[in-house]
């Protein structure tokens, strides 16, 4: 892969991560405020899982055919929203005492980080649509797929920790990590990532 198309890579990149939160981040700010640097680590965790199988996906040509299967996709998005609203709800009308002594197994977070990403197909037909901009042709194919995917889970890494670290130094700054106020952030965020992924489904049938 030549330089100059690797430096338009890593521009466009900054171009995209440069915004508003999301649904992922939402769900990380969430688990960040009620599990602290755990929670943190193990959503994102999940999270990266998630994109890399969708852009294992995306790289094997399957992009086509996911967008096909629009019923079933349909109805995978619509049980992820759900779930993250469960997820949300129960937080909300859970007692504060009982959630801030729970510990909460590492394989949930996981789970909950991996989830909120691979119920939206979204990602993998950008993953469809970016990657081939960038590959060099007559270099050989599997090297670049792979500098492109890495490259992309490193962006996503920092940016997901830097809405983390705001979420808990402006939790800790207004002093909402104690009493109700806990639980009531935490499960508001939760709704927002379901509302949030919510309205990008939306989007995604429109368009």
């Amino acid at each position: 892969m030549l330089g100059e198309v690797y430096t338009l890579y890593l521009l466009t990149l900054v171009a995209f991560f440069v915004g508003p939160p999301d649904a992922t981040e939402f769900l990380v700010m969430s688990n960040t405020v009620r599990h602290g640097k755990r929670g943190t680590r193990l959503t994102i965790l999940g999270d990266l899982s998630a994109n890399a199988v969708q852009m294992t996906i995306a790289a094997f040509g399957l992009a086509a055919l996911v967008a096909q299967a629009g019923w079933v996709l349909g109805a995978v998005k619509w049980a992820g929203v759900a779930y993250l609203a469960y997820l949300g709800l129960t937080t909300l009308l859970s007692k504060p005492g009982r959630v801030q002594a729970e510990v909460v197994p590492g394989r949930r977070l996981v789970w909950q980080g991996f989830v909120n990403s691979m119920v939206n197909p979204w990602p993998i037909m950008f993953f469809a649509a970016l990657f081939p901009q960038f590959i060099t042709a007559g270099d050989p194919i599997l090297p670049q797929l792979l500098l492109l995917g890495v490259t992309y889970l490193m962006f996503d890494f920092v940016q997901l920790v830097f809405w983390a670290w705001s979420a808990r130094k402006l939790s800790e700054r207004m002093d909402l990590l104690n009493g109700p106020w806990l639980t009531r952030v935490s499960g508001t965020l939760m709704l927002l990532a379901a509302g949030f992924l919510a309205l990008k489904d939306i989007e995604i049938e429109r368009g």
